[in-house]
């Protein structure tokens, strides 16, 4: 499974890291092609840890998805893992880099 980031680069989803995401939020499970919507068509991009960016979507008013990815060498990246959050706080103290 794999999706186009706002620059360009093929962001795979690959078992292992759905299995893990679904592992530790049931409600994302059936979830997969939201998952990677956020990742093509986000609301807002921010900067997340090490390099890491965090692509939000909005699930209902006060409730977001968070989709945290890498960006590698080659055009390439890979997503470490998604999550819903109330927790909207944490989110607007992070740098947005996009829009």
């Amino acid at each position: 499974m794999t999706a186009i980031s706002k620059s360009g680069f093929i962001i795979r989803l690959p078992e292992e890291r759905w299995q893990h995401i679904i592992a530790r939020h049931s409600a994302l499970t059936n979830q997969q092609s939201l998952v990677l919507a956020t990742i093509t068509e986000p609301e807002i991009i921010l900067d997340g840890n090490e390099g890491a960016l965090m692509a939000i979507r909005t699930l209902e008013i006060g409730r977001v998805l968070v989709v945290v990815y890498k960006e590698t060498s080659n055009k390439d990246g890979f997503v470490i893992t998604a999550f819903p959050t109330r927790r909207l706080n944490s989110l607007t103290r992070r740098i947005q880099l996009w829009p």
